[in-house]
């Protein structure tokens, strides 16, 4: 049996070399990699959350998995219907999520990491979702350094992605690099699972399972076709030229001002400095020169491009033309726009992109960032956060969290606060997050007063503090929880510079092969020996979804309890009969 990490390096350097897969199929009675995958996703939020049966995360062992390996061996592995459910979204609607049983996310994690080992090194540099050392930021980092000089904005989306992938055309791309027919039977099979409803069984018609651990490796292969598509098709289309010709216009006045150097005539010269400055010294619309630029994460994608609108309309509709043809996928209609790049903002993954330009009006406008791109924070973000701290007009208190320890009310605030800030850093404006900070902090301290029926300024002058900064000494406010014999904790609301950070991005974008070392729960799983009665033998893995569940330390704890909070682990390796008996044995004080 091969170890994990030599088969993912073996079909990353055969993706890597445009090689095909000829025999993937076998890799799935590969026991080590089902211990990788569920060192992966054991501690997911979701692994104790049932699908349509009753089986979790809890009571994982090493015979599931060999019954799951025989089950592939004779092809009789069947997907079970996923619990469909719905979550809200920002826009008031609501977006379906599937929650599949727990031997499927476990081959569905076997099957991803054999699909990303493989295409990763395929994929384009211009795809940022869903991708390792990746992100929102690397795809924002990317517009911002390489597209200077982009004249329109073509805002992509489309409509319904991940529901929207046509099951043939997704096997058929497989099919292209994965000559294994049982392999791509088994992913079929996944697509096809259905979902439950109501309890009511639904076919899987199109799309991906939301929700499920392989679908974003899933949506990269089937997208990769549009990013294609676009660097091979469009950008050569739309691309010519070396640089602008040089404008006309500037070189004239450029002549008269020297001419008026020459002279010694310093009035005039001036005069003819500030008109330069208003002047591009490169031909605007010149015919010959034309740049298209890209970028895609997950289903979101936007284009920049340098030349006339007529052209700019055209490549929109040679975008929504092939992904109806070749990936029978719609553009949304209303959140497909042609921006102009200097007069408007588009919209990209949250932040507002437009192109600077220096005030002709200034005598020393800053010539040089004229073309650039800049990245803003939206005013309607702003707004919209702030709404969560606000009631009649003003901040107001939180009722819900009056009852919370002080501790929990500061590092709830601190947390929201933080995310924010932390995701907007880029900004080159993002200083207006004053008033974000300024609207959670009066609601923050109004929720103290309202617990403790005291003042804001006597909350203020109780949790305010002083701490040094990189950028010196900032004011924040902080709530403290103290342990005997251990350190105390701290949650601490502000303290963050409202100033741009570009190094708060990942800046390595080149992907990179990472080991994979098993984690410490497989190591316990593989040594099968029981953590409670100290037997050796099969063994399975008792998990629990939250430590307090495991109740208060005191003679009605029960010893299995004991142990994982004295651990603070949420995991023990037991027996069959402890595993039997600690079902048997509810905690009777949990939380």
């Amino acid at each position: 049996m091969q170890k994990a990490e030599t088969v993912l390096d073996v079909l990353h350097d055969r993706g890597r070399k445009g090689l095909p897969c000829d025999e993937l199929y076998r890799q799935m009675f590969n026991k080590e990699l089902y211990l990788l995958a569920y060192g992966n996703i054991y501690a997911n939020q979701g692994a104790m959350t049932p699908g349509t049966t009753d089986e979790t995360v809890d009571g994982m062992s090493e015979e599931k998995i060999n019954a799951i390996i025989e089950a592939m061996r004779h092809e009789r592995y069947r997907f079970t219907p996923t619990r469909r459910v719905f979550i809200p979204k920002k826009n008031g609607k609501m977006r379906q999520l599937g929650l599949p049983s727990w031997s499927d996310k476990l081959v569905g994690e076997v099957v991803r990491l054999l699909l990303e080992a493989y295409y990763e090194p395929t994929f384009s540099d211009r795809s940022h979702g869903f991708r390792r050392k990746r992100g929102c930021h690397t795809a924002l980092r990317e517009v911002e350094h390489t597209w200077t000089g982009t004249v329109w904005f073509i805002e992509g989306d489309i409509a319904d992605c991940f529901g929207s992938l046509d099951h043939d055309i997704m096997i058929k791309i497989l099919a292209e690099k994965l000559h294994d027919n049982r392999f791509l039977r088994l992913v079929r099979n996944m697509l096809k699972a259905g979902y439950l409803e109501d309890w009511e069984h639904h076919e899987a018609l199109s799309g991906v399972p939301q929700g499920g651990v392989v679908s974003p490796v899933l949506s990269n292969i089937y997208l990769n076709k549009l990013d294609e598509f676009v660097e091979k098709i469009l950008i050569p289309q739309y691309t010519r030229g070396q640089r602008r010709r040089r404008n006309p216009e500037y070189s004239r006045v450029k002549r008269r001002r020297q001419e008026a150097r020459t002279r010694g005539d310093r009035a005039t010269t001036r005069e003819l400095t500030k008109q330069l400055r208003t002047l591009p010294s490169g031909d605007p619309v010149d015919p010959g020169y034309r740049r298209l630029r890209y970028c895609r994460y997950a289903d979101d994608h936007i284009l920049g491009f340098s030349g006339p609108k007529a052209e700019a309309e055209a490549i929109k509709d040679e975008l929504a033309r092939f992904l109806r043809d070749e990936l029978a996928l719609d553009l949304s209609a209303d959140k497909t726009l042609i921006t102009h790049a200097r007069t408007d903002a588009a919209r990209f993954l949250g932040y507002e992109i437009t192109v600077q330009h220096a005030d002709s009006k200034l005598t020393y406008g800053r010539r040089s960032a004229n073309g650039a791109i800049a990245l803003r924070v939206p005013r309607d973000v702003i707004t919209a956060h702030c709404a969560l701290y606000r009631r009649h007009g003003k901040p107001w208190h939180r009722p819900a969290m009056q009852n919370l320890h002080d501790y929990d009310i500061v590092r709830t605030y601190a947390a929201e606060y933080r995310g924010v800030v932390n995701y907007y850093l880029l900004a080159i404006d993002v200083w207006r997050l004053h008033t974000l900070h300024w609207n959670a902090q009066t609601s923050m301290l109004k929720t103290l007063a309202a617990k403790h029926k005291s003042t804001v300024m006597t909350m203020a002058a109780r949790h305010r503090a002083k701490i040094e900064t990189p950028y010196g000494l900032r004011t924040c406010f902080e709530a403290w929880v103290h342990r005997d014999g251990k350190q105390d904790l701290v949650a601490r609301f502000g303290g963050i510079s409202l100033t741009r950070n570009k190094s708060a991005i990942i800046t390595d974008r080149v992907p990179v092969r990472v080991p994979y070392p098993r984690k410490e729960i497989v190591n316990r799983l593989v040594r099968s020996r029981c953590e409670l009665c100290e037997d050796t033998g099969p063994v399975v893995v008792h998990h629990v979804a939250k430590l307090a569940r495991l109740g208060q330390p005191g003679p009605d704890q029960p010893a299995w309890a004991s142990i994982m909070a004295a651990k603070r682990r949420k995991t023990l390796v037991v027996c069959r009969p402890c595993h039997d008996a600690i079902h048997a044995t509810p905690v009777t004080n949990a939380a």
